[in-house]
């Protein structure tokens, strides 16, 4: 457990990775800080509603912006560092796993309907 923590730790502190996710996160929700800031500064009221309510989505439960900014934060580690071969490695490992995880769910999930048809029609 202690190792698997240790990768996953050096593997977020990465550098190309933190640069990336910082360039996702002002792509996705960085510039509306700074408009807000900017907008306050200067009195600009359009600046202020606009960048308000885009931050009021963004705290909203139902906001799927972590999620695009962890794709944009791939798409950017690939298209910068494609010679990132261990950060990619472990990115492609991960998914696998994911996939598998899933399958395993939703082949549980299959079995579990076919019986439950069965035993149904039998009655």
């Amino acid at each position: 457990m202690k190792e698997k923590l240790k990768k996953l730790v050096q593997f977020f502190l990465n550098p190309r990775l933190l640069l990336c996710w910082g360039l996702a996160w002002m792509i996705t929700n960085g510039w509306s800080y700074v408009l807000l800031a900017l907008g306050t500064w200067l009195g600009n009221g359009w600046m202020i509603g606009i960048a308000s309510a885009y931050l009021a989505f963004l705290w909203l439960p139902i906001s799927p912006e972590k999620l695009v900014t962890f794709a944009i934060a791939l798409a950017l580690l690939r298209w910068l560092f494609p010679n990132d071969e261990k950060t990619l490695a472990t990115l492609k490992h991960s998914y696998e796993k994911l996939k598998r995880a899933f399958k395993k769910v939703k082949d549980h999930h299959e079995h579990h309907e076919k019986n439950d048809h069965k035993t149904n029609v039998a009655e």
